[in-house]
């Protein structure tokens, strides 16, 4: 039989999410609206799509394992230093490596109780303890996850800011705060994926220095390259340079690079694509009013709509739109998962959901 090492030998086989993919195999046909895995359904710049297909023929390379061209243009976008970077395969990637880097066997994390679920599964993964506090009014609690850390003796934070699932947010100045009182040797790691989404105010003023903290940015949302696997991490020199004992140094391929440059440089396609998340994320809002939910506050390019019944109920509605060809996620953990989860996406997408989800809310209420 095979024989695993100890930790995975410990853990059941889990899988974070289950891919739209699977679910259209499983039902025998295509969505017709892809609006649960918060990726940009807009699309990638023009200019990014063409530098992926000049960098095709040299394929046969591997990609530079630095992304030399990529972090350096990244340092002058962020008026940082090239040591304060470090690329990665999207944030998920980054995450993994950061966890191996930080946490060793009994290691304690503190987290909210149903926030990214991938983090959780890297942290356990290799052999760390989660500790997990509550949401408080659909936020992740700054200040409960600090007296947690204290009370643990926690060597890793974690917190996204906007968050996934709720896309809610809190002020820079808030964060700002949070490191003023995070125990000694305690690292934030700061989850800021959705930071070209959010309004201003939600950007802390952290020096790239700053040894109490990791920032984790992604290509994945608003440049619109997910399926591209290219991320990073800002941080103390120190702490980035840690990344090159354990990454995988060529993980990170040519095609992504060449892409993710090309995408830094438009600025007009993100604000192209700012403008159209803001007005899905008002069709949403609209489109939720129209069938008796509550859309919650978002900062993302998603929204959070408050079905005013159970877990069990979003459950079911989820399944619902899925039947109708419309594929949405819910938050995991109560009371969260009052919830569905709704992707920003183009107008024909949105106008599907406006159609199904009232026949789908009639079915589970006549039920």
């Amino acid at each position: 039989m095979t024989r695993f090492a100890p930790i995975p030998a410990s853990l059941p086989s889990t899988i974070p999410f289950v891919g739209p993919e699977t679910l259209e195999r499983r039902r025998g046909q295509p969505f017709g609206a892809r609006l649960g895995a918060n990726e940009n359904g807009f699309g990638p710049s023009p200019r990014a799509i063409q530098a992926m297909r000049d960098a095709v023929p040299e394929i046969w390379k591997y990609g530079d394992a630095p992304s030399h061209d990529l972090t350096n243009a990244l340092a002058a976008h962020l008026g940082v230093r090239v040591d304060n970077l470090v690329i990665g395969e999207g944030v998920d990637g980054l995450l993994g490596v950061l966890v191996r880097l930080m946490i060793g066997q009994g290691d304690v994390v503190v987290t909210s109780e149903g926030a990214y679920p991938t983090f959780n599964y890297h942290v356990t993964g290799f052999g760390g303890v989660l500790h997990k506090v509550p949401y408080r009014d659909d936020h992740e609690d700054p200040q409960a996850l600090i007296e947690a850390a204290h009370k643990t003796g926690s060597r890793m934070v974690y917190l996204s800011n906007p968050d996934n699932p709720m896309g809610s947010w809190h002020s820079g100045k808030v964060i700002e705060a949070m490191l003023d009182q995070l125990p000694a040797g305690c690292l934030l790691l700061l989850d800021e994926a959705y930071i070209e989404l959010a309004p201003q105010e939600a950007v802390p003023d952290i020096d790239a220095d700053d040894p109490r903290v990791i920032r984790m940015r992604t290509f994945s949302k608003a440049y619109g390259l997910a399926g591209a696997r290219i991320g990073y991490a800002i941080g103390a020199p120190d702490l980035i340079a840690g990344f090159d004992r354990i990454r995988n140094h060529f993980g990170v391929n040519r095609i992504a690079q060449a892409g993710a440059l090309a995408a830094l440089a438009d600025t007009e396609w993100l604000a192209h694509v700012q403008d159209q998340v803001a007005q899905s994320r008002d069709r949403i809002g609209q489109i939720a009013r129209q069938n008796g939910l509550r859309a919650l506050p978002s900062a993302t390019n998603f929204v959070a709509v408050d079905t005013g019944y159970d877990g069990a109920y979003a459950a079911n509605l989820v399944k619902a739109l899925e039947d109708r060809g419309v594929f949405i996620r819910m938050p995991g953990v109560a009371p969260l998962n009052r919830c569905i989860r709704i992707s920003c996406g183009p107008a024909d997408e949105m106008d599907l959901l406006s159609v199904v989800l009232p026949k789908a809310l009639d079915e589970l209420n006549a039920g």
